[in-house]
């Protein structure tokens, strides 16, 4: 399933997405509660929103790429955070491309049907 098109997800899915480890992703959940409201089951288990995932994100983006600490982090997230959201939606889109131009590449690299000296068996005929 894409993310994007879910109304909940775990926290395995949230670390996926981030590309971090489980037991970040809860700390960050626990020291950034103004920010994240996780729903519980009854067995406890978190289940985040759409709107937690990219403030997930957002906190990735301040802590992990920009080298922020967590209280800076959390300053900042308080402010009026607009150009910082607009720059990560950038990174976030730029991301998505190259993933999507670099299977492109594979793909032409792995399914050309031509030899590597057709152009020159072409020219030689000719």
């Amino acid at each position: 399933m894409e993310e994007g098109s879910k109304l909940y997800y775990t926290i395995g899915e949230v670390s996926k997405i981030l590309g971090e480890s489980t037991s970040l992703v809860r700390f960050w959940s626990d020291n950034f509660p103004q920010f994240i409201k996780p729903v519980r089951n009854k067995k406890g288990n978190r289940f985040f929103t759409q709107k937690d995932v990219e403030t997930f994100k957002m906190i990735h983006h301040l802590v992990k790429e920009s080298g922020m600490t967590l209280e800076g982090a959390r300053q900042r997230m308080k402010q009026n955070l607009s150009p910082t959201d607009r720059k990560l939606e950038v990174i976030e889109r730029l991301r998505s491309i190259k993933a999507k131009l670099l299977a492109v590449s594979e793909d032409l690299d792995t399914d050309s049907d031509y030899p590597e000296d057709a152009e020159n068996t072409e020219n030689q005929s000719l």
